[in-house]
């Protein structure tokens, strides 16, 4: 899967953009557009892609990945569409505690969780992720309020990566060899465990009120690439309480 958003859209850790891109090197960070050119030539083509101008573009191949015993699924409902890899073990459970439809997949239960965090439920996001039995990595992209919601489960079975690509975007991707290829040295290993907002930035699902602190990572090469994000056990946010029904999924990610 891939995903890239515009600079102006998601904020990254700035550990992720590595200052080895500046030096001279054979391995320069990619615009997006040539970014999305090595993804669907790894795929030779079989992909499903949606672009949304300059914002924001989503694509996966639904036959064929480094992961391949994950099942992978692209879905929009309502200008919401999010990414799933991996399976949820609960899905059924989850399906009749939100008083779904039987036959919502993982990626349609994904949004729908959102949508129902977003505006109106009274669960921090964090709590509703440790509802979650399974092996899942997810992306959102919520086009009516422009931001983007991505998490990755702790088991380690499904991986992701991001990366700051030639132009600044943000790029999210499963696949090492595209992440590597588009960004050079500003990535990193999505932090497993962890959940990342456009605006609340990365939290830790299981300690959402500690900070995340920032590891230098250094190649084979000697050369320092982006870095690893692991929770600071001595530090914790302030609570950030709920506020309105405005207030999104992310945000209460640091309540009690």
């Amino acid at each position: 899967m891939l995903a890239i958003f515009n600079k102006g859209l998601v904020d990254p850790p700035k550990e992720l953009n590595s200052p080895t891109n500046n030096l001279q090197s054979n391995r320069k960070p990619k615009s997006h557009e040539e970014i999305v050119r090595i993804f669907h030539q790894n795929y030779n083509n079989a992909t499903l892609s949606l672009g949304f101008g300059n914002s924001a573009f989503l694509a996966y191949s639904p036959s064929k990945g480094p992961q391949l015993h994950n099942q992978r699924m692209l879905c929009g409902m309502d200008n919401m569409y999010c990414i799933f890899l991996g399976h949820l073990n609960n899905l059924n459970s989850l399906i009749k505690q939100y008083g779904l439809g039987k036959t919502t997949n993982e990626a349609m239960f994904v949004i729908e969780a959102y949508r129902t965090l977003r505006d109106r439920g009274p669960y921090p996001a964090d709590q509703v992720l440790k509802d979650l039995e399974g092996s899942y990595a997810f992306v959102i992209y919520d086009k009516n309020a422009d931001t983007v919601f991505s998490a990755l489960g702790e088991d380690q079975r499904v991986q992701l990566f991001w990366g700051i690509a030639a132009d600044g975007s943000v790029v999210i991707s499963d696949n090492l060899d595209v992440t590597k290829a588009g960004c050079a040295k500003s990535f990193a290993p999505f932090p497993s465990g962890c959940m990342f907002h456009s605006e609340a930035g990365l939290i830790s699902i299981e300690h959402p009120k500690n900070k995340l602190k920032a590891m230098p990572r250094i190649d084979s090469e000697g050369m320092m690439c982006g870095a690893n994000f692991k929770v600071d056990v001595s530090d914790k946010k302030a609570s950030m309480p709920r506020v309105g029904s405005e207030a999104n999924w992310a945000f209460s990610g640091s309540q009690v």
